[in-house]
Protein backbone atom coordinates (compact mmCIF):
# COMPACT_ATOMS: atom_id res chain seq x y z
CA UNK A 1 0.00 0.00 0.00
CA UNK A 2 1.48 3.35 -1.04
CA UNK A 3 0.40 6.85 -0.04
CA UNK A 4 -2.06 7.13 -2.91
CA UNK A 5 -3.79 3.91 -1.97
CA UNK A 6 -3.70 4.98 1.66
CA UNK A 7 -5.66 8.07 0.59
CA UNK A 8 -8.09 6.28 -1.69
CA UNK A 9 -8.74 3.49 0.78
CA UNK A 10 -8.91 5.80 3.80
CA UNK A 11 -12.23 6.79 5.28
CA UNK A 12 -13.64 10.25 5.90
CA UNK A 13 -11.58 10.87 9.04
CA UNK A 14 -8.28 10.16 7.30
CA UNK A 15 -9.18 12.40 4.39
CA UNK A 16 -10.35 15.16 6.71
CA UNK A 17 -7.08 15.03 8.63
CA UNK A 18 -5.05 15.12 5.43
CA UNK A 19 -6.99 18.07 4.05
CA UNK A 20 -6.77 19.91 7.38
CA UNK A 21 -2.99 19.48 7.50
CA UNK A 22 -2.66 20.62 3.90
CA UNK A 23 -4.79 23.71 4.56
CA UNK A 24 -2.76 24.58 7.67
CA UNK A 25 0.49 24.12 5.78
CA UNK A 26 -0.57 26.33 2.87
CA UNK A 27 -1.91 29.07 5.16
CA UNK A 28 1.25 28.93 7.27
CA UNK A 29 3.57 29.42 4.31
CA UNK A 30 1.41 32.21 2.90
CA UNK A 31 1.67 34.04 6.22
CA UNK A 32 5.40 33.32 6.49
CA UNK A 33 6.20 34.78 3.07
CA UNK A 34 3.91 37.79 3.62
CA UNK A 35 5.27 38.61 7.08
CA UNK A 36 8.86 38.03 6.04
CA UNK A 37 8.59 40.63 3.28
CA UNK A 38 6.63 43.06 5.46
CA UNK A 39 8.94 42.90 8.47
CA UNK A 40 12.04 43.02 6.29
CA UNK A 41 10.84 46.32 4.81
CA UNK A 42 9.61 47.78 8.09
CA UNK A 43 12.81 46.87 9.93
CA UNK A 44 14.75 48.91 7.37
CA UNK A 45 12.24 51.73 6.97
CA UNK A 46 11.60 52.62 10.62
CA UNK A 47 15.21 53.69 11.43
CA UNK A 48 15.46 55.54 8.11
CA UNK A 49 12.11 57.27 8.65
CA UNK A 50 12.90 58.41 12.18
CA UNK A 51 16.36 59.59 11.12
CA UNK A 52 14.82 61.58 8.25
CA UNK A 53 12.35 63.15 10.67
CA UNK A 54 14.99 64.43 13.05
CA UNK A 55 17.17 65.74 10.23
CA UNK A 56 14.41 68.02 8.96
CA UNK A 57 14.21 71.69 9.92
CA UNK A 58 10.41 71.95 10.33
CA UNK A 59 7.64 69.55 11.26
CA UNK A 60 5.91 69.78 7.87
CA UNK A 61 9.18 69.10 6.08
CA UNK A 62 9.85 66.18 8.43
CA UNK A 63 6.41 64.73 7.71
CA UNK A 64 7.08 64.84 3.97
CA UNK A 65 10.54 63.29 4.34
CA UNK A 66 9.24 60.43 6.45
CA UNK A 67 6.72 59.59 3.72
CA UNK A 68 9.59 58.98 1.30
CA UNK A 69 10.99 56.16 3.44
CA UNK A 70 7.90 54.77 5.18
CA UNK A 71 6.74 52.34 2.48
CA UNK A 72 4.31 50.45 4.73
CA UNK A 73 2.91 53.43 6.62
CA UNK A 74 4.29 52.42 9.98
CA UNK A 75 5.74 55.73 11.22
CA UNK A 76 3.56 58.15 9.26
CA UNK A 77 0.36 57.37 11.25
CA UNK A 78 2.14 58.58 14.39
CA UNK A 79 2.77 61.93 12.74
CA UNK A 80 -0.78 62.11 11.40
CA UNK A 81 -2.12 61.45 14.89
CA UNK A 82 -0.48 64.62 16.22
CA UNK A 83 -2.95 66.70 14.16
CA UNK A 84 -5.31 66.96 17.12
CA UNK A 85 -9.06 67.44 16.66
CA UNK A 86 -10.60 70.88 16.89
CA UNK A 87 -12.48 72.07 19.97
CA UNK A 88 -16.05 71.21 20.77
CA UNK A 89 -15.60 67.47 21.36
CA UNK A 90 -14.43 65.34 24.24
CA UNK A 91 -11.53 64.20 22.09
CA UNK A 92 -10.27 67.79 22.09
CA UNK A 93 -10.81 68.30 25.81
CA UNK A 94 -7.99 68.34 28.29
CA UNK A 95 -4.40 69.43 28.12
CA UNK A 96 -2.42 69.03 24.93
CA UNK A 97 -0.03 66.57 26.55
CA UNK A 98 -2.88 64.27 27.53
CA UNK A 99 -4.39 64.48 24.06
CA UNK A 100 -1.09 63.62 22.45
CA UNK A 101 -0.61 60.70 24.81
CA UNK A 102 -3.98 59.27 23.84
CA UNK A 103 -3.73 59.68 20.07
CA UNK A 104 -0.13 58.50 19.88
CA UNK A 105 -0.96 55.45 22.00
CA UNK A 106 -3.89 54.56 19.74
CA UNK A 107 -1.88 55.09 16.56
CA UNK A 108 1.04 53.07 17.91
CA UNK A 109 -1.28 50.23 18.86
CA UNK A 110 -2.78 50.19 15.36
CA UNK A 111 0.66 49.97 13.74
CA UNK A 112 1.84 47.23 16.10
CA UNK A 113 -1.36 45.22 15.66
CA UNK A 114 -0.75 45.23 11.91
CA UNK A 115 2.76 43.88 12.45
CA UNK A 116 1.36 41.17 14.72
CA UNK A 117 -1.13 40.02 12.10
CA UNK A 118 -0.72 36.31 11.40
CA UNK A 119 0.99 35.50 14.69
CA UNK A 120 -2.18 33.93 16.07
CA UNK A 121 -2.42 31.65 13.04
CA UNK A 122 1.20 30.56 13.35
CA UNK A 123 0.78 29.86 17.06
CA UNK A 124 -2.43 27.91 16.51
CA UNK A 125 -1.01 25.79 13.70
CA UNK A 126 2.15 25.09 15.66
CA UNK A 127 0.12 23.98 18.66
CA UNK A 128 -2.57 21.79 17.08
CA UNK A 129 -1.09 20.32 13.90
CA UNK A 130 0.94 17.60 15.70
CA UNK A 131 -2.23 16.46 17.45
CA UNK A 132 -4.18 16.51 14.20
CA UNK A 133 -1.51 14.31 12.64
CA UNK A 134 -1.55 12.05 15.67
CA UNK A 135 -5.31 11.69 15.32
CA UNK A 136 -4.82 10.51 11.75
CA UNK A 137 -2.20 8.02 12.86
CA UNK A 138 -4.31 6.59 15.65
CA UNK A 139 -7.34 6.33 13.41
CA UNK A 140 -5.31 4.71 10.62
CA UNK A 141 -3.82 2.14 12.99
CA UNK A 142 -7.27 1.40 14.41
CA UNK A 143 -8.70 0.81 10.94
CA UNK A 144 -5.73 -1.36 9.94
CA UNK A 145 -6.00 -3.56 13.03
CA UNK A 146 -9.76 -3.78 12.70
CA UNK A 147 -9.43 -4.97 9.11
CA UNK A 148 -6.85 -7.59 10.09
CA UNK A 149 -9.01 -8.77 12.97
CA UNK A 150 -11.84 -9.40 10.54
CA UNK A 151 -9.52 -11.51 8.41
CA UNK A 152 -8.61 -13.48 11.53
CA UNK A 153 -4.85 -13.41 11.14
CA UNK A 154 -2.57 -10.76 12.60
CA UNK A 155 1.15 -11.09 11.99
CA UNK A 156 4.03 -8.67 12.26
CA UNK A 157 4.41 -8.52 8.50
CA UNK A 158 0.76 -7.66 8.02
CA UNK A 159 0.83 -5.01 10.76
CA UNK A 160 4.10 -3.30 9.88
CA UNK A 161 2.98 -1.90 6.51
CA UNK A 162 -0.32 -0.25 7.50
CA UNK A 163 1.06 1.03 10.79
CA UNK A 164 4.10 2.50 9.07
CA UNK A 165 1.91 4.31 6.56
CA UNK A 166 -0.38 5.54 9.32
CA UNK A 167 2.63 7.05 11.08
CA UNK A 168 3.11 9.28 8.04
CA UNK A 169 0.23 11.38 9.39
CA UNK A 170 2.21 12.11 12.55
CA UNK A 171 5.22 13.07 10.48
CA UNK A 172 3.02 15.34 8.36
CA UNK A 173 1.70 17.03 11.49
CA UNK A 174 5.24 17.72 12.69
CA UNK A 175 6.25 18.97 9.23
CA UNK A 176 3.43 21.51 9.42
CA UNK A 177 4.11 22.50 13.04
CA UNK A 178 7.87 23.05 12.93
CA UNK A 179 7.93 25.90 10.36
CA UNK A 180 4.98 27.55 12.10
CA UNK A 181 6.68 27.51 15.51
CA UNK A 182 10.01 28.72 14.14
CA UNK A 183 8.35 31.54 12.20
CA UNK A 184 6.28 32.54 15.22
CA UNK A 185 9.38 32.91 17.38
CA UNK A 186 11.47 34.73 14.79
CA UNK A 187 8.70 37.12 13.76
CA UNK A 188 7.72 37.75 17.37
CA UNK A 189 11.27 38.81 18.18
CA UNK A 190 11.42 41.10 15.14
CA UNK A 191 8.06 42.73 15.93
CA UNK A 192 9.17 43.32 19.53
CA UNK A 193 12.30 45.12 18.31
CA UNK A 194 10.30 47.30 15.93
CA UNK A 195 7.76 48.05 18.65
CA UNK A 196 10.51 49.31 20.95
CA UNK A 197 11.74 51.66 18.23
CA UNK A 198 8.23 52.97 17.57
CA UNK A 199 7.53 53.49 21.26
CA UNK A 200 10.76 55.44 21.64
CA UNK A 201 9.95 57.62 18.63
CA UNK A 202 6.41 58.25 19.89
CA UNK A 203 7.75 59.33 23.28
CA UNK A 204 10.34 61.62 21.69
CA UNK A 205 7.68 63.04 19.38
CA UNK A 206 5.37 63.83 22.29
CA UNK A 207 8.20 65.45 24.21
CA UNK A 208 9.03 67.58 21.17
CA UNK A 209 5.47 68.76 20.60
CA UNK A 210 4.64 69.40 24.24
CA UNK A 211 7.95 71.19 24.69
CA UNK A 212 6.93 73.64 21.97
CA UNK A 213 3.78 74.34 23.88
CA UNK A 214 5.58 75.26 27.12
Amino acid sequence: MNLMSFWTEGDGVIRFVAIALLAMSVSTWVVIFWKFNLLRRVKLDVPQSTAAFWQAAQFDEAHARVGQFDRDQTVTPLLDATLLPLGGTLAAAGEREHQLTRVLRNSLQTSVNRLHWGQLLLATVGAISPFVGLLGTVWGIFNALSGMAEVGQITLDRVAGPVGEALVMTAAGLAVAIPAVLAYNVFGRTVAQIEIELEGFAQDLMNLLTGRQK
